[in-house]
C-alpha cells in the first residue's frame, strides 16, 4: 500500500512523471493544468514548497516503490480551514487510494495542522470523486462551476478528528 508523504524537493522527478503520464486521464474529469505547468515544473514545484513552508498549503504524495501514485493536498489554509484536492494515477484507480489518502489527510489536518474544517469541489460528472468525498465524511453544500463545467461544493467538519490530536 502506498505511503502518504509530505511533499519535499526529492519528489520532483517522480511527481512530474506522474503528472505527465496521467495528464489525459486527469483532463477527462478535471481541468487541465496546461502546458505552462509542465514547461515550468521546477519553478512551480519550488513555489509549492515555499507555500508549504509558509503554512498556507500542505501538499502530500502517495508513494509506492519510489513512484508517485497520487496527490492529496490542502490549499488556501486560512481561518482554520482549507480546500482539499486529490488525484490518483489511472493505473492505481479503483484500489481505494483516494479514500485512504483523504482520510489520512483529514486526520493530519486536525492533528498536525490545527484545522477545524475542509472544503472540496468536484464536477457533477466525476462520480468517483463524489463517492470519495461521501465516504470520507464530506457533505454537499452548494453548486459551483469548474472551468465551465457544473459541479458541487462539499464541506467537512474535523470535530470528529479533534479528539485524536497529538499532545
Amino acid at each position: 500500500m502506498p505511503q502518504l508523504q509530505r511533499l519535499h524537493l526529492d519528489h520532483a522527478p517522480a511527481l512530474l512523471e506522474f503528472e505527465r503520464r496521467n495528464r489525459a486521464y486527469f483532463t477527462a474529469s478535471i481541468p487541465d493544468r496546461g502546458d505552462h505547468y509542465f514547461a515550468h515544473f521546477d519553478a512551480r514545484h519550488a513555489a509549492l514548497l515555499a507555500e508549504q513552508a509558509a503554512g498556507v498549503c500542505h501538499f502530500h504524495v502517495l508513494v509506492e516503490d519510489g513512484e508517485v501514485l497520487g496527490r492529496v493536498n490542502l490549499v488556501d489554509v486560512a481561518d482554520g480551514s482549507a480546500e482539499l484536492g486529490y488525484r490518483i494515477a489511472e493505473r492505481a484507480a479503483g484500489r481505494g487510494l483516494a479514500t485512504a489518502g483523504v482520510r489520512e489527510v483529514c486526520a493530519l489536518a486536525a492533528t498536525e495542522y490545527g484545522l477545524t474544517g475542509l472544503r472540496a469541489s468536484t464536477t457533477l460528472d466525476n462520480a468517483a470523486s463524489r463517492a470519495v468525498l461521501a465516504r470520507t465524511g464530506f457533505t454537499p453544500c452548494g453548486e459551483t462551476e469548474l472551468s465551465g463545467r457544473p459541479g458541487l461544493r462539499f464541506e467537512r467538519s474535523l470535530a470528529d478528528e479533534a479528539g485524536r490530536r497529538r499532545p
